[in-house]
């Protein structure tokens, strides 16, 4: 039988234990940290992923495992980011399609769902063209989709209702045409349809410009234009849409590195600090530039807020292009 004072000793212990600090949180992170990419390897997403992990180690000073889970248009990787534990040590480099699939019925998710940590990437949208086509202008190749009958045309560059598909239905829209008036030819992504437009069987693909880098140094591709308010630095010569056709319309795709809801803010503290300094790398801004690829900082608060605007913006573009469910 246990004494009433011995009892009050044990319970006295376990409440000094209940409010004791954790000193997992203290010594963050003391073990690997896995890095979800829900992209498949070898594309952008994935590249960027594995450069900001090799610069996020040294700062943090454990490996940071990149492993990819691909499928259902970003839905399987998303979603294995979200439903990760809350410690730290699962996160992951989510992009801008998580602003796109719920407003299309693919998922219930939305960026509401995770912890976001930091925005490393912004890669704005261009109008690639093949370089021996009818087009020597975005002006030409407007005018060309509003006079000739609906359907004239095609364009690629994603999977329906993905980023570069929406980038272009909202300018079709901006110019005061149907958002379906060009065809959108479903694909894997921006590189095997560069090689459909460059064998003649798609005429327009509107992704980033540096998805095209290698198709235009070959001489088969050009950039009419990009959606974006200034000339990227590596690639000088492409003009932006305000001075191609006076629109300020600008849109493209992002990359953060995010957590699942409810996250220590001592740990996401932490992690920011790191991704802030692996950001500004040599390892990471010499790899970006090198590629073309945007890079565009946003901290904690800020990529939270952002994620919400651009939910919004491409809400409405899912509705109007009628893609919403």
């Amino acid at each position: 039988m246990i004494s009433t004072t011995a009892k009050r000793l044990c319970l006295g212990l376990l409440g000094a234990a209940l409010v004791l600090p954790l000193p997992a949180l203290a010594d963050y992170p003391e073990k690997p940290i896995t890095l979800i990419v829900p992209w498949a390897a070898g594309g952008g997403t994935d590249a960027t992923a594995r450069t900001i992990a090799t610069a996020l180690e040294k700062e943090l000073g454990q490996t940071v495992n990149v492993v990819n889970r691909t499928g259902g248009s970003g839905v399987v990787g998303h979603t294995a980011i979200a439903m990760a534990k809350p410690d730290g040590y699962t996160l992951g480099l989510i992009t801008g399609e998580i602003n796109m699939m719920h407003w299309q019925g693919l998922t219930q998710l939305t960026y509401a769902d995770y912890t976001p940590i930091a925005q490393i990437n912004y890669d704005y949208a261009g109008i690639q063209v093949a370089a021996d086509g009818p087009f020597d202008s975005v002006k030409t190749l407007l005018d060309k989709v509003k006079d000739e009958p609906k359907g004239t045309y095609n364009a690629s560059g994603t999977g329906q209702g993905g980023v570069w598909h929406l980038a272009f239905a909202g300018l079709l829209l901006d110019q005061g045409m149907d958002a379906d008036r060009v065809t959108w030819i479903p694909s894997q992504g921006a590189a095997p349809a560069m090689t459909e437009m460059a064998a003649g069987s798609i005429d327009i693909v509107p992704s980033s410009v540096p998805e095209g880098r290698a198709m235009i140094e070959a001489g088969k591709v050009k950039s009419l234009a990009i959606m974006a308010p200034e000339r990227l630095a590596s690639f000088p010569d492409v003009p932006t849409l305000k001075e191609a056709i006076g629109s300020d319309y600008t849109i493209g795709e992002w990359r953060g590195i995010a957590g699942p809801k409810g996250m220590d803010p001592a740990v996401v503290e932490t992690l920011e600090k790191a991704v802030e300094a692996a950001y500004q790398s040599d390892t990471y801004q010499n790899f970006m530039a090198k590629q073309g690829f945007g890079t565009e900082w946003r901290g904690a608060d800020d990529f939270g807020k952002f994620m919400a605007e651009q939910d919004q913006r491409f809400g409405e573009i899912v509705k109007q292009v009628g893609l919403a469910k």
